[in-house]
């Protein structure tokens, strides 16, 4: 661009030309044709002059401001390159994460499905359950298997039997426990639906429950403690729920008294699963110390016969000591004898030596 200074300046020039040609007046046309032909020349001259610069800076400045165009355009394609990249890989996590949470989505809908599938099953179940314990047959194998169960984790398979019968009453109890010679009887039949109408009707049906139960106590004492046939003077009473033996305890009669003093009182003991087990405890400890004595009876008779052995062992010892003594008074005497003979047999050796070859004919003097 050309400088206003400059611009300003080539004007003011003109016009003070034109004022000194003005003022010189009228001197000659020649003149004044020259001085306006010089001075049209001269205007050209700048006008061409200033054309010229302005063109050149005009480039110039289109050149400037192209390149800067051009890297504009070229950061702008940098950018938005590199926000293509950005918005790809934004959409590739993006997509990432969707396909992710699908995913968790799924496996939550499966395991809502597997909750349900299951909460239906427990409830099949307890509908099952129901109706299994609602039948006293069957709470009654409920109250044994529990009873076996309880048998087989605290005694060994030789000390209990399931489902024992009587030879002279031919009564079967639930299950009897070996100690010694003597035998343990245990019930397992307790009467869980009194204690059902002690649960529906409160108190009121205390009565019934209690009367149930001395019943099943008399039941047990009658048929089950059988001393003929080498049983126990007691039996028990297993009661296969922790809530009902506890009942059985708080229950108490105006008549009889507490409930668990008049099965005590007829020789009926009743356990629940937990005193069961210890009782069972003590049992195994019974029946373990039995086996160490018996173990120990055997081991005396053992070290009797050993002893027996022994002795019979020293008879024998003694008899060949003496034997071989007299072997080796035997074999002293002999050595002695041999060494006499051997003595002899070398003085008539040398006794015996000829003098001449004529000597070898002569008998030996004795002869």
């Amino acid at each position: 661009m050309i400088p206003l200074v400059w611009l300003a300046a080539s004007i003011l020039a003109i016009l003070v030309v034109a004022v000194v040609v003005w003022s010189a007046g009228r001197r000659s046309e020649a003149h004044l044709s020259a001085v306006r032909q010089e001075m049209q020349n001269s205007l050209a001259a700048q006008s061409q002059a200033v054309t010229t610069q302005i063109n050149g800076q005009i480039n110039h400045m289109m050149q400037s401001v192209t390149q800067q165009l051009g890297q504009v355009r070229q950061e702008l394609l940098t950018g938005v390159t590199s926000t293509s990249q950005i918005a790809s890989d934004a959409q590739r996590e993006v997509t990432r994460r969707l396909e992710s949470s699908t995913d968790v989505l799924l496996q939550m809908s499966q395991q809502i499905g597997e909750v349900q599938q299951t909460s239906q099953d427990l409830s099949k179940a307890a509908q099952t359950l129901q109706s299994v314990l609602g039948g006293a047959k069957t709470r009654g194998t409920l109250g044994e298997a529990m009873l076996d169960r309880l048998l087989a984790d605290a005694l060994p398979q030789a000390a209990y039997s399931m489902q024992y019968q009587f030879a002279s009453t031919g009564a079967i109890v639930d299950a009897v426990v070996r100690n010694g010679d003597r035998l343990l009887s245990i019930d397992s039949k307790f009467p869980l639906d009194a204690y059902r109408r002690l649960v529906d009707a409160g108190d009121d049906a205390r009565r019934d429950f209690s009367l149930a139960v001395r019943k099943h106590a008399d039941s047990i004492a009658e048929k089950y403690i059988l001393p003929h046939e080498h049983t126990f003077d007691y039996a028990l009473m297993f009661v296969p729920s922790e809530g009902v033996y506890y009942e059985l305890l708080m229950t108490e009669d105006p008549k009889y008294g507490k409930l668990d003093e008049y099965c005590r009182q007829k020789r009926v003991f009743p356990v629940s699963p937990n005193t069961f087990y210890a009782c069972l405890s003590a049992v195994a400890v019974s029946l373990q110390s039995q086996k160490i004595e018996e173990n120990a009876r055997h081991l005396l008779a053992g070290l009797a016969g050993l002893k027996r052995q022994i002795e019979s062992f020293g008879d024998v010892y003694e008899k060949l000591g003496t034997h071989l003594r007299h072997a080796q008074q035997s074999y002293d005497e002999a050595d002695t004898r041999i060494d006499r003979a051997r003595n002899s047999l070398e003085q008539m050796s040398q006794g015996a030596l000829p003098d001449s070859p004529q000597a070898v004919l002569l008998p030996p003097s004795g002869e």
